[in-house]
């Protein structure tokens, strides 16, 4: 069904604030997770990320679809991952002519249902204030009361398990198979372009659905282990835990990023927890222990792990902080050959100020 700008839109709050605007993408209802994202550019690679599985995406940029989509080069996985979209100003048409379509036509085919026409400052404002809280949008059922109900069926993301529902299913292979270095992907909802970063520097990749055990993967007799990003509450996965903590103890070389190191973390004897708001953009300043040096990293995430216990761990050390909060950024284990980020180095979209990370990683093999 098309959208016209005369759509009668609704986004509903869990704490019963009330926005109203104009509808976009698929005429209908869906809630999540709301977080925003101050990223200027990349929005379709937002959009296709596997780590926003059932969270509802607020662009703080003030127009959104004017340069429309590309199908291939532009995703970080095979489908809409987000479970709505919100946005000030959205552009119905496009301008760039290598693109393959609209935004408002690529939401349609996906079935995504957002809203424009709203005060996104005034919403990212509240959710900073309040807190992080579930949402639904509706250009279906305007009546609030009725959208109460709706919302109350809205799971909260502290205690959900999501990424083996986002991975792949079956494991798959990427890369030269004459590379010089064999890496096993522990997909809990990896993008396409951390892949490539591994692809681009001589390795062979072996990718395995979130669930496999490391016999299974050690099987592949890798030289390394890469443990992805992904959707969810890192504590609430103790298969993949208890991988990670295998392939450690077993003194092989590993690398997580995001979830992957939350869970990194947690197979390290480390809790996570829920924050406040999320870190979500492509302007985050983290600061690199070891060098000294500070980087302007992406993120996406809102779970963190505790400062207090990885203090107090012998095992391990503190090597990236976040400048803005002071929360963990980053970690190694000193006993092992194993260490994460909880930033994205691969970015897409964002700058490549932490690319160095997979060279570390590729250097240990």
């Amino acid at each position: 069904m098309k959208v016209t700008q005369s759509q009668a839109a609704i986004l509903l709050l869990e704490d019963g604030t009330v926005f109203r605007g104009n509808a976009l993408g698929k005429i209908g209802t869906s809630g999540g997770e709301i977080c925003f994202n101050t990223g200027m550019t990349g929005y379709q690679e937002i959009y296709t990320d596997p780590s926003y599985f059932g969270q509802v995406i607020v662009n703080t940029t003030s127009h959104i679809g004017n340069y429309g989509v590309v199908n291939d080069l532009e995703e970080e996985s095979g489908t809409v991952t987000i479970s709505g979209m919100v946005c000030n100003e959205f552009s119905p048409i496009h301008s760039r002519k290598t693109a393959d379509g609209s935004l408002q036509d690529y939401f349609e085919k996906a079935g995504i249902v957002g809203i424009s026409g709203v005060d996104t400052r005034q919403i990212v404002r509240h959710i900073r204030e309040v807190g992080v809280m579930n949402c639904i949008i509706s250009s279906e059922i305007l009546d609030v009361e009725e959208l109460k109900k709706e919302l109350a069926k809205v799971p909260p993301m502290e205690g959900l398990e999501l990424s083996s529902q986002i991975c792949t299913q079956e494991s798959y292979f990427l890369g030269n198979p004459e590379a010089e270095h064999k890496v096993a992907v522990l997909d809990l909802g990896v993008k396409k372009s951390i892949l490539s970063n591994l692809t681009d520097r001589d390795c062979y990749l072996k990718v395995f659905p979130a669930k496999t055990s490391y016999s299974e993967m050690q099987a592949w007799n890798p030289d390394g282990y890469f443990i992805s990003n992904g959707p969810g509450d890192p504590a609430v996965m103790p298969y993949a835990i208890e991988t990670v903590k295998a392939i450690v103890e077993n003194d092989s070389p590993t690398f997580g990023i995001c979830l992957g190191h939350q869970i990194l973390a947690q197979a390290s004897g480390l809790s996570t927890y829920k924050m406040k708001n999320g870190h979500r953009g492509l302007n985050h300043p983290v600061k690199n222990l070891i060098t000294g040096l500070s980087e302007i990293t992406s993120q996406n995430h809102g779970f963190a792990v505790k400062m207090s216990e990885l203090e107090a761990n012998e095992n391990v050390e503190l090597t990236h902080i976040n400048l803005n909060d002071k929360t963990v950024e980053g970690l190694r284990r000193k006993d092992k050959p194993a260490f994460s980020v909880q930033h994205h180095p691969e970015a897409s979209p964002g700058p490549h100020d932490s690319r160095y990370l997979f060279d570390n990683f590729v250097g240990m093999l």
